[in-house]
């Protein structure tokens, strides 16, 4: 058993939380149970991930996409209700959105950069001044960049081959990023390993002459939240589970 507080200021440390500008309000959004036994990792905090941290009887859920964000968009009586069934239940929701995208030891980015084997792997692609993605060196092809996504990633990656077969430079920015393209071709980036594609950036990648693979916004998104486990697991003696509410985007 764990206090709640406990585990807040440990990942608040960890993740730099405060540290970073975003829209999300990272950190604690819902506050239940004081004492945590068993914790629940998953990518969006939705009313399924809730209901089965609730059937795992897990004290907390740690997520990637939370509630409360600066622009919060009007989804009717939602986000009450989620709000309400986690006070019902005691259970204590903690949110990190950008911190988790970026970190350089449980990050969605230095995650996948790893998967991919890339090496002398630095930070770039700025967003609101914050480099949150990674890129690194690997000497492969297309087709073998193909398989190592299809195989690790996602069976279904989108794939945009509209640069040279032969790579030597790829970056890595989860989740919905598609105007990192920019920054990729200043870097002279071969390929560019991303989640959500978006219609309007199909032509600037092809006209740029740019390799895309889009490996989905919620699998690229799976890799910061699991990560986060074991630490949690091993320094507060503590259970871990992750729930899997795939969006299939």
């Amino acid at each position: 058993m764990a206090k709640l507080n406990d585990i807040v200021n440990f990942l608040n440390r960890e993740l730099d939380v405060k540290k970073i500008k975003d829209d999300s309000k990272n950190g604690l959004q819902v506050k239940g149970s004081n004492k945590v036994d068993k914790i629940a990792f998953g990518v969006d905090a939705c009313m399924e991930l809730f209901e089965k941290t609730k059937e795992k009887k897990c004290d907390m859920a740690i997520v990637h996409h939370g509630l409360l964000w600066k622009k919060q968009k009007n989804f009717g009586d939602i986000k009450k209700k989620r709000i309400e069934f986690l006070k019902k239940n005691k259970i204590s929701l903690y949110a990190v959105h950008l911190p988790l995208d970026k970190d350089i030891k449980y990050g969605n980015n230095i995650e996948i950069a790893k998967l991919i084997g890339l090496k002398k792997i630095k930070p770039f692609a700025k967003y609101d001044g914050v480099k949150i993605g990674y890129y690194g060196y690997k000497n492969t092809t297309i087709n073998e960049l193909i398989k190592i996504l299809k195989s690790k990633v996602n069976k279904k990656t989108i794939i945009h081959d509209f640069g040279k077969n032969k790579i030597k430079k790829i970056g890595v920015v989860s989740g919905s990023a598609p105007e990192i393209v920019l920054q990729c071709k200043k870097l002279k980036i071969d390929a560019f390993v991303s989640g959500e594609p978006r219609h309007s950036y199909f032509h600037i990648n092809k006209e740029n002459r740019i390799n895309v693979f889009y490996c989905g916004h919620y699998k690229t998104e799976t890799y910061g939240v699991k990560a986060l486990m074991n630490p949690l697991k091993q320094k507060f003696n503590i259970e871990t589970v992750f729930i899997d509410t795939p969006t299939n985007l």
